[in-house]
């Protein structure tokens, strides 16, 4: 299958810089995935009002409240077909906040057709669908920001509770790494949470295992 990432971008997916092109091409073909490790050099949250939601983030492994600096990190991308049949790949970032604490930040990335965009379902049962806008700057670095946002069934998300995305990806020649930069803000608080730092990635051909059921979703949004 073409990946979603080229899906989306169309013509600019050849804008992006070789190693991102290799990386967001993770088609279940060529590659079935890749895995990346590094360190955020900072991981951060708003004010404190924001604490009590990124909490209860950590119930459906949507964001979290601690914060910190050199956290180690893991990502892992795996490019498969749902069940209802949409080109899907998974984003699910680790982070060692503390010794005896890890934390997921789990989202599935889903090719929608009959939007004819990538969705971005967030937490281990896709209870909140993102749309994404795609982009490629001058440097070949992706850029994504969130769009439209729905509750399962739906229902558009309130304003007030929304959190507007901007992620950027780059690849560092100088050093061989990935470098990553994410915001997240709400209209009402200001900034809410965040993270920045590198990683290098290792791929996995078509002869690995499945995709492990680990970074599945529990549930999936049949609506997209």
């Amino acid at each position: 299958m073409t990946s979603v990432f080229q899906r989306a971008l169309g013509a600019d997916f050849d804008r992006l810089h070789p190693q991102l092109r290799r990386r967001f091409g993770v088609d279940g073909r060529t590659d079935v995935g890749c895995v990346g490790s590094g360190v955020m050099t900072r991981v951060w949250r708003g004010p404190a009002v924001t604490a009590p939601l990124l909490r209860l983030g950590t119930l459906r492994h949507v964001l979290f409240p601690e914060t910190g600096v050199d956290v180690p990190f893991t990502i892992e991308n795996y490019a498969y077909i749902d069940s209802y049949r949409r080109p899907t790949l998974t984003f699910v970032r680790t982070f060692q906040v503390t010794t005896h604490r890890r934390r997921r930040f789990d989202a599935t990335m889903v090719w929608s057709e009959r939007r004819g965009t990538l969705v971005d379902y967030l937490g281990t049962h896709q209870h909140l669908a993102v749309d994404l806008r795609l982009g490629v700057d001058e440097t070949g670095a992706l850029t994504i920001r969130s769009g439209g946002q729905r509750f399962r069934g739906g229902l558009p998300c309130p304003a007030a509770l929304t959190g507007h995305a901007h992620l950027r990806e780059w690849y560092d020649d100088r050093h061989g790494r990935f470098g990553i930069e994410v915001k997240v803000s709400n209209p009402l608080v200001g900034p809410v949470f965040g993270y920045s730092g590198t990683f290098t990635v290792s791929y996995l051909g078509p002869d690995r295992a499945p995709v492990p059921a680990a970074v599945r979703p529990l549930r999936e949004n049949p609506r997209d």
